[in-house]
């Protein structure tokens, strides 16, 4: 196997209402270094402990599931993992190392990657099409898992528009911030979501972004989350203040989004600063939407 690199973007998914069926790529990334090699070696910047041994290492894992199912028996590898994307934040980290797995395996078994390949690996480790889908494919998309097939589309995401995430200084686990989830809702928050959702999709073909402040407002989640992120509601609203057009948690949390088309540091700045007036430390990027999605190439 010649030397092959992976980089793929963050995810944000749910952007308010779209809870499990919105997801955007961002243009910050982990990379994915890997050669054939006897047992596997695992070189991570910057350094952790944690992610250098294989049976932690999920880009390793999926690696070497994704080559046996192919038939192929996993030898083994030499990987170089370069982290940018802070793990449990609500970006997407876990997605990168399945995409990057995924797009190993194909290219070295040399198979066409169908999205029915595709899903049928990705979903062993985390079957949640709206992270999974913009890691790999860049861009906005809105997906959706029904009776075992998914079923999505890729759409137009204003140039106008940056993101500034806020990331703060602790970590929450996805299976912790779904287990404050209520097992039904309302029927009127469902419509409440309803309507959101589908109005954040006309704010965006029609560019009308002071839609995104009520758009982005969410009861399928947030409320419940919220509770484990100290100072959220300040944070967005600090976001609001400061000029974002609309604001909502990342993922499952902590981080939080802010979607904006101006000001961005200093939105950013307010939100850290909203953070820091809740004993709770953080910092922030400004980042663009990245339309190209997970990118393989030969190094030698």
């Amino acid at each position: 196997m010649k030397k092959l690199k992976v980089r793929v973007p963050a995810t944000t998914a749910n952007l308010g209402a779209g809870f499990d069926t919105f997801g955007l790529a961002l243009t910050l990334y982990n990379e994915f270094e890997v050669e054939e090699y006897d047992g596997v070696v695992i070189e991570t910047y910057p350094k952790n402990p944690f992610l250098e041994k294989p049976e932690n290492n999920l880009f390793v894992q999926v690696l070497k599931y994704a080559c046996e199912k192919r038939g192929k028996t996993f030898h083994g590898a030499k990987v170089k993992q370069t982290t940018n994307i802070p793990v449990a934040r609500g970006l997407g980290s876990s997605a990168t190392a399945i995409v990057a797995g995924i797009l190993v395996s194909s290219a070295v078994s040399k198979t066409e990657l169908t999205d029915e390949r595709f899903f049928e690996i990705a979903y062993r480790f985390e079957p949640h099409p709206d992270n999974l889908l913009p890691a790999w494919k860049g861009g906005f998309i809105t997906a959706l898992v029904d009776e075992g097939r998914t079923y999505y589309q890729k759409l137009e995401f204003p140039t106008e528009i940056k993101a500034v995430v806020v990331v703060p200084d602790f970590e929450l686990s996805t299976e912790k911030a779904r287990s404050v989830l209520p097992e039904s809702i309302p029927l009127k928050d469902g419509i409440f979501n309803l309507q959101r959702a589908s109005l954040f999709i006309a704010a965006l073909t029609s560019r009308n972004f002071e839609l995104l402040k009520v758009a982005m407002d969410d009861r399928f989640h947030q409320p419940y989350r919220k509770k484990l992120i100290p100072g959220f509601d300040d944070v967005v609203a600090s976001a609001i203040e400061s000029g974002a057009a609309g604001a909502s948690l990342s993922g499952a949390g902590p981080t939080v989004l802010a979607l904006a088309t101006e000001n961005f540091d200093g939105i950013g700045r307010a939100m850290v600063e909203a953070f820091n007036k809740n004993g709770i430390s953080a910092r922030y990027h400004v980042l663009e939407v990245d339309r190209s999605g997970a990118q393989l190439q030969i190094l030698e």
